[in-house]
């Protein structure tokens, strides 16, 4: 199993800049199978779904060939798989189609780690349905999850358990599968935002204990949208507000509207296009992507030490937030008391894309005092040694 850079990267126009990305947290480049996919549906022959012809027919293979993708992509059935605009939308919705379950005296629980988009949706549907929030604390020394503080939120009157596969900010990933396990042994849901996740791990949703798991293809090269993936059997039971003649059968109840098919075919071709990365590969779609995924955590795995010691050099003027054992590429930074935009005013400058922020994460920021704005660098499949060191040489000259 191998990544080959230089081949990988010819499929991004974008790369052509001459910039590097080290901003693929907030969103990667596209390469151009996806882009093409996009194009080749759009401009059709393109109608309405249905059985009649060959414009409706391709509306109804986009979307069968987007749900069957994603299937492979994160282990789950078809059935269980709904497109939405992003994570956020798909949040909030299931949050409201949830707050319907719930009754007063109910609690649900909610991370200090994770991103605003599975916070404030929770947060709100709580209030609004007069259920309590308790909250899973981060250690600051290590910036994990605190589990002591898990099992002191958990209750019989516990609903639902939301909590990030892996911080969007300083990369941590929590014991995912433990945090479920505890969790349906009270008989609440668990719902896990895998957007940051899912862009350098294969996720294999029912291995991790999820009942509802969220990512954004745009994360992992593919276009702006939002995936769900559900047991089909809850999302049976969860009735969303919805247009009388519009279906009601699972998934399509909760997608409201037309969907849009030039996005899903784009989405699609992500998946096959990350099939690829290891030109080696072979089998199924699912163990295609295991080998090429395991390819490009290797690859992302050797940038990440190259990485980490150049940033080591720079002793006390670089203060890095991310520590925890298990952690994603994805480095979280401040510069010595210096303003981290203006760091990246300077990296700009030598078309290095880092950037500065709080990036929607206002627990994490709140709980372990971090500056406002921090620097962020994340890695991505594209990414090179070379590139790193010409982050580390302009990052040199800022300090």
């Amino acid at each position: 199993m191998a990544l080959d850079p230089t081949a990988l990267r010819a499929h991004f126009p974008a790369l052509a800049s001459g910039l590097a990305f080290f901003d693929g947290p907030a969103g990667t480049q596209t390469p151009t199978p996806v882009a093409d996919a996009i194009t080749a549906t759009l401009t059709g022959p393109l109608s309405n779904r249905g059985t009649f012809g060959e414009s409706d027919l391709n509306a109804e293979h986009a979307v069968h060939g987007f749900r069957a993708a994603y299937a492979d992509l994160l282990k789950m059935p078809a059935e269980g798989i709904v497109h939405g605009r992003s994570a956020t939308q798909l949040t909030y919705d299931f949050s409201r189609h949830l707050a319907k379950t719930w009754r007063s005296g109910d609690e649900i629980v909610l991370s200090r780690l994770d991103h605003d988009a599975n916070v404030r949706p929770w947060v709100q549907a709580a209030e609004r349905a007069g259920v309590a929030v308790r909250w899973i604390e981060i250690d600051p020394a290590t910036t994990e999850l605190d589990l002591d503080s898990y099992e002191l939120a958990l209750s019989d009157r516990t609903r639902l358990v939301a909590v990030t596969a892996a911080s969007n900010v300083v990369g941590t990933i929590p014991p995912l599968r433990r945090i479920a396990d505890q969790a349906h042994e009270l008989g609440a849901l668990v719902f896990v935002d895998g957007v940051h996740y899912a862009a350098h791990h294969l996720v294999d949703v029912p291995a991790l204990g999820a009942d509802l798991f969220v990512c954004s293809p745009y994360k992992f090269l593919g276009p702006h949208c939002g995936v769900l993936a559900g047991v089909p059997e809850l999302l049976e039971s969860l009735h969303p507000d919805k247009l009388v003649p519009s279906p009601d059968v699972v998934p399509e109840r909760f997608e409201l509207g037309t969907l849009p098919y030039e996005i899903l075919a784009g989405a699609a071709a992500t998946v096959d296009f990350l099939a690829a990365l290891d030109p080696g590969a072979a089998g199924t779609r699912r163990e295609r992507l295991a080998q090429s995924m395991a390819a490009m955590h290797d690859h992302e795995t050797a940038l990440r030490a190259r990485l980490q010691e150049g940033l080591d050099g720079f002793g006390d003027a670089v203060t890095l937030h991310s520590r925890a054992r298990e952690r994603t590429p994805t480095f979280l930074m401040s510069l010595g008391g210096r303003d981290a935009r203006d760091a990246q005013t300077h990296l700009t400058s030598r078309k290095v894309v880092a950037v500065a922020g709080s990036f929607y994460a206002y627990e994490p920021f709140r709980a372990l005092d971090l500056d406002d704005p921090a620097l962020r660098v994340g890695l991505a499949p594209y990414n090179t040694a070379e590139e790193i060191d010409r982050l580390l040489v302009a990052l040199d000259e800022f300090l």
